[in-house]
This record gives C-alpha cells, sequence and structure tokens, in this order.
C-alpha cells in the first residue's frame, strides 16, 4: 500500500490574492473557505488525482527562496505561449540563480514564491 499527496499547503499574507491567481493558472476552482485559509482544487472536487492546494495565512515575510516548488507544464500550448499567459496573469520571472540555459522558465507568484514553467513534458491535447 502506498499513499498519495492529498493537499499541498502553502503559507501567505493573502490567502484570497493566491487562490485566484492559482486557480487562474491551473484552472482550478475553490473549494473550500475557513477564517485563514482558502482551499483550490479541480472542478471535479476533493480526493481526485490531482493534490488541492490550501494557501494559510502567516503574517510573517517570506524569508528565502522555498525548499519545495510547483513545475508546471502547458496542456493546451507550446511553453512559450504558456509563458506569455503566465505573465499575463500576474506571474513573474524570477532569478534562482539559473544560467539562462535551461529549458524551463523560473517565475514567481504574486507573493514572491518560485515556480518553474517546464518544456513540454505532458503532449498538449
Amino acid at each position: 500500500m502506498a499513499c498519495r499527496i492529498g493537499e499541498l499547503v502553502l503559507e501567505c499574507r493573502d490567502p484570497e490574492v493566491l487562490a485566484r491567481f492559482w486557480c487562474e493558472i491551473l484552472d482550478f476552482v475553490v473549494l473550500d473557505r475557513e477564517e485563514d485559509c482558502v482551499e483550490i482544487g479541480t472542478r471535479e472536487g476533493f480526493g481526485g488525482p490531482q493534490p488541492t492546494i490550501v494557501f494559510s495565512r502567516n503574517d510573517e515575510p517570506k524569508k528565502a527562496d522555498l525548499r519545495l516548488h510547483i513545475d508546471l507544464n502547458a496542456t493546451d500550448r507550446d511553453q512559450e505561449a504558456e509563458l506569455e499567459r503566465l505573465l499575463a496573469a500576474g506571474a513573474r520571472p524570477a532569478d534562482v540563480g539559473q544560467t539562462g540555459e535551461e529549458s524551463w522558465h523560473v517565475l514567481a507568484d504574486p507573493e514572491g514564491n518560485e515556480f518553474c514553467l517546464l518544456r513540454a513534458r505532458i503532449n498538449p491535447v
């Protein structure tokens, strides 16, 4: 028997802002709201093949690069078109020491949490 990732929890200053950003990026919806948390996931709801993401309020400033980050693959367009979409949605380029020769783009969400846009590893639909 094995486990699977059920949810990822990201501490942030403004759960609503990050929930909106990541819902747009991932085509997720808000599944639950509590006083200081917003949980998002696929339209199918809880328990599906993808983990949900919980944004939990923490008013402390981010102090360092994340030790865990999200890697994204475009599902319906090439990497450059997806990069344009992510930047238009509010992502911004991030420098974590990359050389410029990488096949991926390092970006940050509205609170500065790093994530990567990979070259297609999933065939676009």
